[in-house]
């Protein structure tokens, strides 16, 4: 369901430093990431090869915002490994903070959490667990002041306009969400030279295609770096992450997809950075 906002355009560099960005890349491999031309994105920060908090987009969202973002486990900094400290941390849930945690919160979820705090929240979501109309989905969406469900995983464009229209602009320290849906399955964007419909990666199809599946969420990456460039330049001096929620399998062990535990689904790119914290 698109609630409005207000008109107000990308700009360099406005988005208010205690802001947050937060992008989830549904279902973007790790090895698609690496290989990738994404010059945009990379700006955001190193590369971490880390693991996702679920196999499927429900489950890794619902972690993520609890906190748990996608990190590496075997390395004690803040952020790459959440367990040792948050990007965003729930006062209350689990584990107390060490007080290196980016932000931290109270509330039900992050995004209840930056309601209180006085942020604006606005969300997107292009997979159809973030369809709102429906009562499992609101879980996910309830909570954003501002909310889009795309309808489908090629609206990106249409995504990052509605965003800018309720957010651009804005003085005040905003949450905003996007979830990227092209590089999800059929792993199609605007302008490709493919049909939507000439699925390569289906669970128990005859004619899944390893080397079409990785080529064009390669394709659907890149595009949707070009996509996302003015969003991440609005919030260069702000906080940003940029992840998987899960990968997908690629005939690996004759798996296909997503939706359980596998080396090839858990394993995704992780970007970020964060603005110096208010002393």
């Amino acid at each position: 369901m698109l609630r409005p906002g207000r008109a107000g355009p990308w700009t360099d560099g406005s988005m208010h430093p205690e802001s947050l960005l937060l992008v989830t890349l549904d279902s973007c491999r790790y090895d698609t990431f690496a290989r990738a031309a994404v010059p945009n994105i990379r700006e955001v920060g190193p590369l971490v090869r880390a693991h996702a908090p679920s196999y499927f987009t429900y489950a890794s969202h619902s972690a993520m915002f609890v906190g748990f973002t996608p990190g590496d486990a075997s390395r004690t900094e803040t952020i790459v490994n959440p367990k040792y400290g948050k990007l965003a941390r729930l006062d209350g849930g689990g584990t107390k903070s060490r007080g290196n945690d980016r932000f931290l919160l109270r509330g039900r979820n992050i995004v209840d959490g930056f309601n209180r705090a006085g942020h604006v929240t606005a969300g997107t979501g292009a997979v159809r667990w973030f369809d709102d109309s429906k009562p499992t989905s609101q879980h996910l969406t309830r909570d954003f002041r501002h909310f889009l469900y795309a309808g489908n995983t090629w609206s990106l464009a249409r995504q990052v306009a509605w965003l800018a229209s309720v957010v651009g602009g804005e003085r005040r320290p905003v949450f905003a969400f996007l979830n990227v849906g092209e590089t999800h399955t059929p792993y199609w964007h605007e302008g490709a030279a493919w049909s939507p419909k000439d699925e390569a990666c289906k669970p128990f199809s005859p004619t899944n295609d390893a080397e079409k599946s990785r080529e064009r969420q390669l394709a659907c990456l890149e595009f949707a770096d070009r996509t996302l460039a003015p969003v991440l330049r609005a919030f260069a001096n702000a906080n940003i992450m940029v992840c998987g929620d899960h990968g997908d399998a690629w005939g690996e062990d004759g798996l296909w997809e997503h939706g359980f535990h596998h080396p090839t689904v858990l394993e995704v790119p992780l970007l970020f950075r964060t603005s110096p914290r208010p002393a």
